[in-house]
């Protein structure tokens, strides 16, 4: 490591925090700019019903986990400790999603010498009292069960780096559900030449794709695999790396966001979601009370 950065926050911080229990309902409550897309599709009756897919991809905040104020509270923390302009409330949620590095730069205007320390700051305030803050949202825990129950590989792609996505799944007891947790680097001031170094959304997609092959039947045929997200980055990422991707609308998305994007699909529960899935509803003659529905005649 270079002698004049910062080592990386995540190889020396140890958290260790009683998980929270969190409800496993299915009433997620919609962002108020959240709106599904112009022309959408009837609820449960998504793009993707009955299609058999072998993997899902989801993002982390704002897809699986609600930050509840420890992102937003951490970053704002992190400018006032430096003496940096804070931000409104609206700007600071612009930063849940993309890479942190890039988001203090473009959208809270932290000048590069000072993104180091800036991150330094804010790791450290969520290690002690932001991630304690966060919640799974409601369903979720039961819509991962079924879906692995359902045979499908499920990973994270996310941003937040790798280590720290460990340890928020294993905060809210969900790290066994997925085959796979691909982040960033634990280093968040690696550059695009050193290795490790995955500059966004579409870097994180790609190495997770690449992880799961190597988690893959010996005797899989061609793949489907579909991404799960809540910002126009989980889309284009999705996209650059030949995926559909589902969106949610519970997320940190503004109005229009995700449409513009090019989002396959949103949906506003997890009965919704697991629909888009291929999980078919009681009475509909798959197994179980949330089976998994048969693929289409002739399908790949």
């Amino acid at each position: 490591m270079d002698a004049g950065r910062p080592p990386g926050l995540w190889e020396t911080v140890d958290v260790n925090i009683a998980a929270p229990v969190a409800p496993d309902d299915d009433t997620i409550p919609a962002k108020p700019q959240a709106r599904p897309l112009s022309g959408s599709v009837a609820p449960g009756t998504g793009l993707f019903d009955a299609i058999l897919f072998d993997a899902v991809l989801f993002d982390l905040d704002g897809t699986l986990v609600d930050p509840a104020g420890g992102i937003t509270g951490g970053i704002a923390h992190a400018l006032q400790a430096l003496g940096l302009p804070t931000l409104e409330p609206a700007e600071l949620e612009k930063m849940v999603g993309p890479k942190l590095s890039d988001a203090l730069v473009s959208i809270a205007g932290v000048p590069e010498p000072l993104v180091g320390e800036v991150i330094a700051t804010y790791r450290a305030w969520y290690a002690g009292e932001g991630m304690a803050m966060s919640r799974v949202y409601p369903g979720i825990g039961e819509l991962l069960t079924k879906l692995r129950a359902a045979g499908l590989q499920l990973a994270v792609a996310t941003q937040k780096p790798e280590p720290l996505a460990h340890t928020l799944l294993t905060h809210h007891g969900l790290a066994d559900s997925f085959d796979l947790i691909c982040g960033s680097h634990a280093d968040e001031t690696l550059m695009p030449f050193e290795p490790g170094y995955r500059a966004d959304k579409t870097g994180v997609i790609a190495a997770a794709l690449e992880g799961l092959e190597g988690h893959a039947s010996p005797h899989s045929t061609a793949r489907r695999t579909i991404m799960v997200g809540d910002r126009h980055q989980d889309v284009y990422g999705a996209r650059a790396n030949g995926l559909d991707c589902i969106g949610v609308s519970w997320g940190f998305a503004p109005e229009g966001e995700l449409a513009a994007a090019g989002v396959a699909e949103v949906v506003h529960s997890c009965t919704e979601l697991g629909r888009a899935l291929g999980l078919a509803p009681a009475g509909t003659g798959a197994v179980g009370s949330f089976g998994f529905a048969p693929a289409r005649s002739g399908s790949d």
